[in-house]
């Protein structure tokens, strides 16, 4: 049987790398995102394997009726990969900038969060399944003009971590995926060198893989895990003179 795979963000850059890996692979895709027009697209080049669902991640309502809608037609999926996110440059001094903060908390955070609760019962009850959650390496420590973004991103992995506790013995997997810097729309505009950098097509290939694997943990290419690492480890002082020399990402939600 094919595989059912629910991505958020299916419209464009990861997400619609990641929807176009599975269809190449013969799955049955519901595609998420706020753009019908792009998804009318996807669906028009894989006909009959794609499920549209125009729709806000914020909006919880819309997100259960797309579920129930294709669990009835479709059948209960396999994989939900809640990836749709927004990057966008913040700093707390400017009053102006308190509404970014709030969109990237919500997309970023409980997006995901609505996006796998009308999943989780049925997949308890079935007994499988896998959770995927897309954060970021940086979510690992605060970066300099991306304070709602960074934020947004290690809430996101304790979220997960929780998660996954709360549904040990259950069968249902819940895979955190943190990638690096991936060329995308959200990307293309940082100011800055962005290290070791995967075209959007060859990061789907490798997160399919860690998907498949049901790996708890895992970092996209794995070099920027090192880097992480390192981050991580840097003693506070020497973390802030470095990084407080950084170029910012421009202000503005993207």
């Amino acid at each position: 049987m094919p595989l059912r795979v629910v991505i958020s963000g299916a419209s464009s850059g990861l997400g619609l790398a990641l929807a176009t890996h599975y269809l190449q692979q013969g799955a049955h895709v519901a595609a998420c995102a706020r753009r019908a027009d792009l998804l009318q697209t996807l669906a028009e080049q894989f006909p009959g394997q794609v499920s549209c669902y125009a729709l806000d991640v914020r909006d919880a309502p819309a997100l259960q009726s797309a579920a129930q809608d294709f669990i009835t037609r479709v059948g209960l999926p396999d994989i939900v990969i809640a990836n749709a996110g927004v990057s966008s440059g913040t700093l707390t001094e400017y009053a102006e900038d308190l509404h970014a903060f709030q969109q990237v908390m919500d997309i970023n955070v409980m997006g995901v969060v609505k996006t796998f609760q009308p999943f989780i019962s049925a997949m308890r009850k079935s007994g499988c399944g896998t959770l995927v959650g897309v954060a970021s390496v940086a979510g690992f420590r605060g970066l300099p003009g991306a304070g709602a973004y960074s934020a947004s991103k290690a809430a996101l992995i304790s979220y997960l971590e929780s998660l996954r506790v709360e549904l040990h013995g259950s069968g249902i997997s819940v895979v955190t995926l943190c990638p690096g810097y991936i060329e995308t729309p959200m990307t293309a505009i940082n100011p800055y060198t962005m290290p070791f950098i995967l075209p959007a097509d060859e990061a789907a290939l490798r997160i399919a893989r860690v998907i498949k694997a049901r790996k708890v943990f895992a970092v996209v290419p794995w070099q920027m895990g090192l880097v992480g690492h390192v981050l991580k480890r840097l003693p506070h002082w020497l973390y802030r003179r470095i990084l407080s020399k950084a170029k910012h990402k421009p202000r503005g939600l993207i």
